[in-house]
Parts: structure tokens; sequence; C-alpha cells
């Protein structure tokens, strides 16, 4: 039986009653419907990298779509004039990476920041996925979703989906609040993705848009390089910070053909390396051995956005960029890392010596699983950090990862 521990990246979680991969967009339909109708509880799972399920047995369905084609509508128009758009849509099970891997290759701008953020194309959208000065956001040209409420199918268009940080009407309409589930639609937003339109630009360079990534590239932000350097660095510096997926993640027979293969192969010959470099032997399978900050949901707490005066009582060092509060009005944006940090959660810490999960010993927002670790153990350390935090500066740090049963 498929357990949550083999499909998330965290790789921890209960057994489940119903697991199903749809390969058409009628069967992902029916699948959600059937579900839906019976009253059963229903999670819509892309590629686990967002996601921590208790322990207990999972008396519902889990869907993953299985479709994961990547086409050009517009191949057939030459790129001509000022106009440099391309439209490229992936159906929603298509591996993120391997989308942003394509449209590189493709020759096209947009996305190559987003580079080896795990995941699919259909979360992107739900969490509005960002890093190194692009989101995904600024890429969506529409969304065909199926609206479990009417039982139809939708087009939304950016105003639509309302985008902001780590944020959409996708998501909103799982929680009635932050980190506080719907009845209704949790954990399975009530918009199920079925395919994503983006509109890239025809162009084999992009422009370097954040301080830490211009830095490993030796260039001044704003400037402008091949993507494919640019994609090359992110994945450099992501996986500096642990910050990548395991791929022997993939030899698992429920992951065997999420992700394409030559890709795989790629992150395993990336991984391989590093080890190497680490003086950390293959193992006995023949696979690198894991990495276990990579056992994580990535950065688990939102960068917290506050009001004037929670703002004002953090030290005068903290750091703090102007943003936007959910109601539309001024805020600050300050570091959940630094938070963490300062709180005295420092890299690797355990809520005792013998825990099997710790935070990330390259990176204090990742929390991962260190070897037989449960939900429960996360669950334990996210509830010590939040509390670390809370005590040190008053802040609620509120988990980035959709979690069901737990916290």
């Amino acid at each position: 039986m498929t357990s949550f521990a083999d499909i998330t990246t965290m790789g921890v979680g209960g057994p489940i009653a119903h697991f199903i991969e749809p390969t058409t967009r009628v069967g992902l339909i029916e699948a959600v419907e059937e579900a839906d109708s019976k009253g059963l509880p229903l999670v819509v799972v892309g590629g686990g990298s967002n996601l921590l399920v208790s322990d207990k047995p999972f008396d519902g369905v889990v869907v993953r779509d299985a479709r994961r084609l990547i086409t050009v509508p517009d191949e057939a128009a030459p790129v001509e004039g000022e106009d440099r758009t391309v439209h490229v849509n992936a159906e929603a099970g298509a591996n993120w990476d391997d989308f942003v891997a394509f449209t590189v290759e493709l020759g096209l701008e947009g996305v190559e920041g987003l580079s080896g953020i795990p995941g699919t194309v259909g979360a992107s959208v739900v969490q509005n996925i960002g890093a190194y000065g692009q989101e995904v956001a600024t890429s969506v040209e529409s969304v065909e979703v199926w609206d479990r409420d009417t039982k139809t199918t939708r087009d939304l268009t950016p105003a639509d989906l309302r985008f902001g940080y780590r944020y959409s009407a996708l998501k909103t309409s799982m929680y009635a609040g932050p980190g506080r589930p719907a009845g209704r639609f949790f954990p399975t937003p009530r918009y199920v993705v079925l395919s994503v339109t983006f509109a890239l630009t025809h162009s084999a360079e992009g422009t370097v848009g954040y301080g830490q990534l211009a830095k490993a590239l030796g260039v001044e932000v704003g400037d402008r390089m091949a993507t494919a350097d640019i994609r090359k660095a992110v994945l450099a510096v992501r996986a500096a910070k642990g910050m990548l997926e395991d791929p022997t993640r993939y030899a698992l027979p429920d992951m065997a053909t999420a992700k394409r293969e030559a890709n795989i192969l790629t992150d395993l010959e990336r991984l391989a390396s590093l080890n190497e470099a680490a003086g950390i032997p293959v193992g006995d399978d023949g696979l690198p051995a894991p990495d276990y900050n990579r056992h994580s949901c990535g950065s688990f707490f939102m960068n917290p956005i506050l009001t004037a005066d929670q703002a004002a009582a953090l030290p005068e060092d903290a750091p703090k960029f102007d943003a936007t509060l959910p109601d539309g009005t001024p805020g600050t944006k300050t570091s959940a890392a630094w938070l963490i940090d300062h709180a005295g959660c420092h890299k690797g810490y355990k809520v005792d010596a013998d825990a099997p999960a710790s935070l990330s010993t390259q990176h204090t927002l990742a929390l991962t699983n260190r070897g037989g670790a449960s939900a429960a153990d996360i669950a334990a350390l996210a509830r010590a950090v939040q509390q670390a935090v809370k005590s040190a500066f008053g802040v609620d740090l509120v988990p980035e990862p959709v979690c069901v049963g737990v916290l």
C-alpha cells in the first residue's frame, strides 16, 4: 500500500486507502468528482514537496495527476517584430523543473530563476512559487481548472487568481485564515488545476534579479546573461543550501515515472559530484548516498509580513522590506530564517539530542527528516521553532506546506 512517506519529499506520513494516478484529463476530473460525491477526504498531490501529513492511515483518496505533456501552441507561428511572446502549455502533472529545463532549452526567458524547485506545474500556481527575483505569477497567462463547487471547468486569468506572496485564490479556497484550514475544501483547493498556459519571452538571455544570485555569477543585479547560465547558477546555489530535492527518491516504485528520466540522471550525477567533493561514498545500491538536508519541504515557514507596529518592535538589524498586507495596506516583510536563527534555533537544531528531525545543517528555514523521522517528529520540531520565535519576537510563523492532521 502506498503511503505519504513514499510520495513526499519529507518522507513521512501514513498509509493511503486509495491512491489514484489518472492518465487523462477526463480521468482526473472523474477521480476528483467521485471522491467528492462520496464525501471522502481528498488530497490532490503534486510532487509531494509541499505536504506534511499525519502518520495515521488516510482513509480517503489521494489523486496524483500522471499527465506530463508540455506543448508550444505558438510553434507554428514564428516570433517576429517587437512582440517576443511565446506561449507554452503544460499539463498539471508535469514536473516543475522538467518544465523549466524545457523552456530554457527552447530559448525562452521567464522562469529560469525558478530552477530546482520541487513539485509540479499545477502546484506552482497554487503556491505562486518564487525564488531569486522571479515568481510564477509574472509568467502565467491562464490556468484551466476543475471547479469542485460548480462541477465545471473554467479558465482563470491572473486577475482571477489574485496572486500574492506564496498566495493565490486557489490556495485561499483551502483556508479560513493564515494556517487555519477551511471546512469544506481543505486539504485540496476548490479549483483543481488541469493545465497552465505560460507567456514567456523568446530570448536566450535573462535578467539576474537577485543579489545572492548575482554574487554567485560575479555580475550585478539587473545584468543580462544566458538563461542556461542563470539556471546553472540557481541550481548550484540551491544545492549549496541543501534546497534541492533528493533525486534518489525516484528509485522508489511510486516515484519512478514522476520526472523525466534524463533529468533524473542529471540530478543524480549532480548529487554524486557533490558527495564526492564531500568524501561521501556511493551506496551499496549504486546510487549516491542520500543527503538528509534535502529530505524536507524546502522553506517550511513563510516570511512574515508585519504591520508597522510589529515591524517597529523587531531589533534594528532585523531584515525589513516593503510589502503588502493581505488587506492591501502597506506592511513590512521580514526573514523567517533570520527570526529562527536569532531566536536560538540554529542550523541543525533539534528538540533533543536523539530526535530524528532537525533544522537543516545548511539552512535554518528547512525542517528535515534525518532518517526514520515521523510526521509527529517534524511537527514537534515545527512547534518548538514557532514557540521560540513567538517568545523572542512576538511573531507567529505560518507553515508554508499544507499540513494535514498535524500542527
